[in-house]
């Protein structure tokens, strides 16, 4: 049998499975020095996440159709869904676009931007990052809009204001091979925040991260994360689970918000999806590797579920790059 996803190792635990595969792709790092009053507008990027980290003063951030945010020193804030935000010294600060702000280039991945007035000194560690893997990303569309964890609990405080500290000393100093310290440590703090709202948030106790929680319908949902190309059923799903395929049914569709077959189909296509947009594999290829006959039978459930033929995908993408 082809193991579509041969990066998953087995877990016991699907959950932990998922966030196994929370690995950040990071596009782009900045160090920011800033001197009251300003003001920074980013534009939404699409597909991505954005992040601050306050190491030393405080600022404001701002998203549309929310109320302004105080971000405070050893504060870390997600913007999940990559939605176009300002941040500023105060609510009232004037906001110049990101882009017509001058930086110094580090690295093709890192920067420095010193902007500002003369007033109160302002340092954040910024960034955008991607999750590419299929998992992760429908983990991310659950989160809010705006993700601020101010003050970490007894167990996670000591080591992660530590890491904060450590952030902060290397961002001042900027020692060779500082900028890869940064990256890894602030890929590490962005991981253990969305780890935090899942034990905390109510949103995490009810439907697909339930479902991962739960004994059975979590191990049929790893199933078919490891193996997607194999040719389940409901029927076998349930045995590999050692439940009753009406029991398993109902209890799947239940927690999950969904039929079984109707969740692979989906699992299949966003898989198909991520393929289709990087790679240059024929149809025909891909098809066989998600479990389909035919290439027919493929492209008639890709458009079932996207409402556009898989070409289409392919050829957008490769308008973009």
């Amino acid at each position: 049998m082809l193991r579509t996803n041969p990066e998953i190792p087995a877990f016991t635990d699907p959950l932990g499975e998922t966030l196994h595969l929370l690995r950040l792709t990071g596009t782009l790092y900045c160090r920011s020095e800033l001197t009251a009053p300003w003001g920074v507008d980013l534009p939404a990027f699409d597909g991505c996440m954005m992040f601050h980290i306050v190491t030393a003063g405080h600022c404001w951030l701002e998203v549309k159709g929310e109320e302004p945010r105080l971000l405070q020193q050893g504060s870390l804030t997600l913007v999940p869904h990559g939605n176009g935000h300002c941040i500023r010294s105060s609510v009232t600060a004037d906001t110049k676009p990101l882009f017509e702000i001058p930086v110094e280039k580090v690295s093709d991945r890192y920067e420095i931007m010193r902007y500002g007035g003369e007033g109160e000194l302002t340092h954040l560690t910024c960034g955008v990052v991607r999750f590419d893997h299929v998992a992760a990303q429908q983990l991310i569309a659950l989160l809010p809009r705006v993700l601020q964890i101010d003050t970490w609990d007894d167990d996670d405080g000591s080591w992660l204001q530590s890491t904060l500290r450590f952030i902060s000393r290397e961002a001042r100093a900027l020692r060779p091979g500082g900028e890869t310290v940064i990256t890894h440590l602030a890929d590490i703090l962005i991981i253990q925040a969305i780890r935090s709202w899942i034990d905390s948030a109510p949103e995490a106790e009810s439907g697909w991260l339930a479902a991962l929680r739960d004994d059975q319908v979590g191990s049929a949902l790893a199933a078919i994360h490891r193996e997607p190309d194999k040719i389940w059923t409901v029927a076998l799903l349930a045995k590999e689970v050692g439940m009753s395929r009406s029991g398993f049914s109902a209890r799947f569709t239940s927690l999950v918000g969904e039929p079984a077959m109707r969740y692979l189909t989906r699992w299949r296509m966003q898989l198909a999806r991520l393929q289709l947009q990087e790679t240059s594999e024929p149809l025909s290829v891909l098809a066989d590797r998600l479990g389909y006959k035919s290439e027919a039978a493929f492209c008639r459930a890709f458009k079932r579920v996207f409402g556009v033929a898989p070409g289409s995908v392919r050829h957008a993408a490769e308008k973009t790059l």
